[in-house]
């Protein structure tokens, strides 16, 4: 095995271009022309191939660094110490650089010859045609920079066109105004292709100067091209009719009408996948569309949860509007001002990110809330009892109705293991294991810790464990994993007040406990009606999954065990 020194190898004529992906990491096994990073110019990205197959030992560059011809990029460990030749391993467009030299030196005798000059002022239709830009064939159009009576410069980039490695950008052989183009998205092109035409005011196109310092695709061919335009005898611009040259072409922005900034290799990825790159919002560096942020959105349109425009042109319409994601009447548009005075705030980050939990969930799920009561008078007793226990002893732990209502919670999900489950397309998910959420009031908003394995704690440990989840919920301090892995959510409203409420469930959870403030109220015992402390439950559930009869035991059931908390040990 030896250590192996992976180089940028020879693609053109240029001195240093950024590096805007890296596709390795260290430990990584690779192939023999596995790219390694992308680098990118002003008008072309292309990725870096592997000379060699080996494990990567250490990447020598990182996202932003600039190289150059010869900067190493990885150490390869290599299973013998002869390196390939560093030559073969670029991308196709890499060939025809080191010939190109030639005919550009050559180009510049007949452009000064007096013909030129001499020629009248007169307008000319120049052919646009793909130059040679390397050993190709068949390569695709993937943007269409210009439409036909746009003006442009001299190498302002008409369109864009992709091999297996690279993407470059085509210039313009000449100023003038485009009268015609043949080709369109997806079309196919090959070298010498007439891809439309161009009327040019006075002189034909200058020599054309290789404008991107990656691209050996732009480079070669346009310095090809320009010697035979330069020869045609047409005259000088007018001084009185220059042409202005709009702005070059940024691919890190999206203007209308063109694609967004992403890899050749993504792209790819998004034709594969049908995705219209348009519409994918990039994640990576200067908003780069990266193949997650493909993946991601192909999963949300699967979801249901984005619709592409070409989705939304098909859709029914009604006569209202689209309100968040449903077609009814659209939202009222009001100035408030005018009625009195208003104060605008910003939703906190908080309600933003649960108020669309929320709002899909309660759209999504059918829910329907059973309402019952429980009679809670010996286990408040106990309770109050046991915190002046607990304060005697000097402890710092306060037991809560919550912490009874959790254990509780626990028996009624082993009895009933529907309600420990969840939706997972057609499959129903039992899960073994018992953690419940708890919905904790803070200032900027409404969160979910989970109590993990509820059923091997104790009730003074859930207590504890719930009194540092809170505290910490409300210093804004809680993790993402403190707020994953649920079975079951309880929402307390104990300490403020109210009867009954519908509580919305937590995705994907199956159903949610929602707890009111108890109140003292004659209950009849057979006998007489005594004065009993009746805590209200309200007990939503996923209608796809369970049924009202086992909603009305599952209550029932949980109801019993709180009025006599020994049921919870048989």
């Amino acid at each position: 095995m030896a250590l192996t020194e992976i180089k940028v190898p020879d693609i053109g004529d240029f001195s240093e271009v950024g590096v805007i992906e890296v596709l390795v990491k260290v430990g990584d096994t690779i192939k023999v022309e596995q790219s390694l990073i992308t680098v990118e110019s002003d008008k072309a990205s292309m990725e870096i191939p592997s000379s060699q197959a080996g494990v990567v030992k250490e990447i020598k560059v990182a996202l932003g660094d600039k190289v150059k011809e010869g900067s190493v990029v990885v150490m390869l460990e290599t299973a013998d110490a002869a390196p390939a030749p560093a030559a073969a391993a670029p991308a196709p467009v890499a060939a025809p650089v080191a010939a190109a030299p030639a005919p550009v030196a050559a180009a510049p005798a007949p452009v000064a010859a007096a013909p030129v000059a001499a020629a009248p002022a007169a307008s000319s239709t120049v052919d646009i045609k793909i130059p040679d830009i390397g050993d190709f064939k068949n390569v695709a159009v993937i943007e269409m920079l210009v439409k036909v009576g746009d003006t442009v410069a001299v190498e302002q980039s008409l369109f864009t066109v992709e091999s297996d490695k690279a993407s470059m950008e085509i210039p313009s052989p000449s100023a003038g105004t485009i009268t015609a183009l043949t080709i369109k998205l997806g079309d196919t092109v090959n070298v010498g292709d007439v891809v439309g035409q161009m009327t040019v005011q006075g002189a034909a196109a200058a020599p054309v100067q290789a404008a991107s310092p990656v691209a050996a695709a732009v480079a070669a061919p346009v310095a090809a091209a320009a010697a035979p335009v330069a020869a045609a005898p047409v005259a000088a611009t007018p001084a009185s009719t220059p042409v202005a040259a709009p702005a070059a072409h940024n691919p890190t922005v999206a203007p209308s009408g063109q694609l967004p900034h992403a890899s050749p290799s993504v792209r790819k990825f998004a034709r594969e996948l049908g995705v219209p790159l348009a519409e994918v919002k990039g994640s990576g560096n200067k908003g780069r569309i990266t193949a997650e942020d493909i993946q991601s959105f192909t999963k949300s349109v699967m979801a249901g949860a984005v619709q592409t425009l070409a989705q939304q042109a098909v859709a029914p319409k009604s006569s209202g509007g689209n309100v968040g994601g449903l077609e009814v009447l659209a939202w009222p548009k009001v100035d408030f001002a005018k009625f009195g005075a208003v104060e605008r705030k910003e939703l906190s980050r908080i309600k933003k990110i649960s108020g669309a939990n929320l709002h899909r969930n309660w759209v999504v799920i059918p829910h329907v809330t059973n309402n019952d009561e429980a009679d809670i008078t010996e286990l408040e007793a106990f309770r109050v009892q046991t915190n002046a226990e607990s304060a005697k002893a000097k402890s710092d732990v306060k037991v809560t109705m919550l912490a009874f209502v959790i254990k509780a919670v626990v028996a009624a999900l082993k009895k009933f293991p529907e309600f420990n489950a969840s939706l997972d397309g057609d499959t129903l998910v039992y899960k073994q294991y018992f953690n419940i959420g708890f919905a904790a009031d803070t200032p900027n908003g409404l969160v979910v810790p989970v109590l993990k394995d509820a059923d091997k704690k104790g009730i003074l440990q859930i207590s504890q464990e719930m009194g540092e989840l809170a505290k910490k919920a409300r210093d804004g301090k809680l993790g993402a994993a403190d707020m994953q892995g649920g079975c079951f959510s309880i929402s307390s409203l104990g300490g403020i007040g109210g009867t009954n409420f519908t509580p919305i469930i937590n995705a994907p959870e199956v159903a949610i406990l929602g707890l009111s403030k108890g109140a003292m109220k004659p209950v009849w015992d057979g006998k007489q009606f005594v004065p009993r402390l009746m805590l209200p439950l309200s007990l939503s559930y996923d209608h796809r999954v369970i049924d009202g009869a086992a909603a009305a035991r599952f209550n029932a059931y949980l109801g019993a065990v709180l009025a006599d908390y020994r049921r919870i040990l048989l």
